[in-house]
C-alpha cells in the first residue's frame, strides 16, 4: 500500500501544478476587478453575468448544445446498435472506419464543412446539377449545429456501443421466451440495459459542445456567440481577465450540475433494472 501511495505522488504534483492551483486563480480572477491596478474583492463580474446580452448567449449555448446531444443520441444509438450486432470480426473495422475522421485534426474537419456548404461549395454545386437553387446554409445555427453533430457523434457511439456489446445475450433471449415482442425487448431489456453508455455518451457530447468556440466561429461565421466564444473573446481580445473568468465559472457550475442530474439518473436506472423482466 506504502508503494502505491508513492507511486501516486507524481500524478498528485500534475494535478495540483496544472488543474487545482489554475481552476484557484480562476476562482480568484472571477471575485475580483482591477482597481488602480489592483485586484479587490467584488461581486461585479458576476452581476455583469445577468445582462441580458449574456443570458442571450447562456440561452443559444444551452439550446444548441441540447439538441446536437439529442441529435446525436437518436443518430448514434442505432448506428452503435447496428455495430454491436455485426460479426464479431466486423465489428473491429466498423468501429474503426466510424472514428477514422477523429484521427484528423479538429479544425481541418471543421474547414471541410466551409468547403462543403459554402455559396459555391460542393452541396450547391450537386444541387445545381439538377436545377435546385443554392441554399445558404453556411454561417447559420444550423450549420453550427451540424458541425456539433458530426465532431462530437463518435463520442456517443463509442460508450453506447461499449454497453451493448457487453450486455448478455441470454436476457435478451429469456425476454423473447417470455413472450416479449421485439419493441418490448427493446424498451424493457436493451434499451435500460444500455443506459449507463446513454448517459456517458450524453455527458461527453454536451460539456464539449457547450464549451467549443471553434465550430461557431468557422461555420457561424462570427455571426453567434457562445460561451466559449465569449471567454476566448474576455481572455484574448478583450483583456478582461475578471468577467473571463466569471463565465467560465459559470459554465463550470452549469456542466457539474448537469453531469449530477445524469449520474443520479444512471444510478435510479441502475436500481430498477435488476426488475425489468418480471
Amino acid at each position: 500500500m506504502k508503494k502505491k501511495s508513492i507511486l501516486a505522488y507524481p500524478y498528485i504534483i500534475w494535478s495540483a501544478i496544472f488543474i487545482i492551483i489554475p481552476l484557484i486563480l480562476v476562482l480568484i480572477f472571477s471575485f475580483t476587478v482591477e482597481v488602480d491596478g489592483k485586484q479587490v474583492f467584488s461581486l461585479a463580474n458576476y452581476k455583469e453575468l445577468m445582462d441580458p446580452i449574456y443570458l442571450k448567449v447562456f440561452f443559444r449555448s444551452i439550446t444548441l448544445a441540447g439538441a446536437s446531444t439529442l441529435i446525436c443520441l437518436i443518430v448514434g444509438y442505432p448506428v452503435a446498435y447496428i455495430i454491436s450486432k455485426a460479426h464479431i470480426s466486423k465489428r473491429g473495422t466498423l468501429i474503426l472506419l466510424f472514428i477514422l475522421p477523429m484521427w484528423m485534426n479538429f479544425l481541418l474537419r471543421t474547414y471541410a464543412w466551409v468547403a462543403i456548404l459554402g455559396k459555391n461549395g460542393l452541396l450547391n454545386s450537386f444541387l445545381g446539377i439538377f436545377g435546385v437553387e443554392p441554399v445558404s446554409i453556411l454561417y447559420t445555427n444550423f450549420a453550427i449545429l451540424l458541425g456539433m453533430v458530426y465532431n462530437f457523434l463518435p463520442f456517443m457511439v463509442l460508450p453506447i456501443y461499449t454497453s451493448l456489446s457487453k450486455m448478455d445475450d441470454d436476457l435478451v433471449n429469456a425476454a423473447r421466451d417470455l413472450g416479449a415482442n421485439s419493441l418490448q425487448v427493446f424498451t424493457k431489456v436493451i434499451f435500460p440495459l444500455s443506459l449507463p453508455g446513454v448517459v456517458s455518451g450524453i455527458t461527453m457530447v454536451f460539456m464539449p459542445a457547450i464549451t467549443t468556440f471553434a465550430i461557431s466561429r468557422l461555420l457561424g461565421g462570427g455571426k453567434f456567440m457562445l460561451l466559449g466564444d465569449l471567454i476566448e473573446q474576455q481572455f484574448t481580445t478583450v483583456g478582461d481577465w475578471n468577467f473571463g473568468s466569471a463565465v467560465s465559472i459559470f459554465m463550470m457550475i452549469v456542466i457539474l450540475i448537469s453531469m449530477a442530474v445524469m449520474s443520479k439518473f444512471e444510478d435510479e436506472s441502475d436500481k430498477e433494472g435488476g426488475g425489468l423482466l418480471f
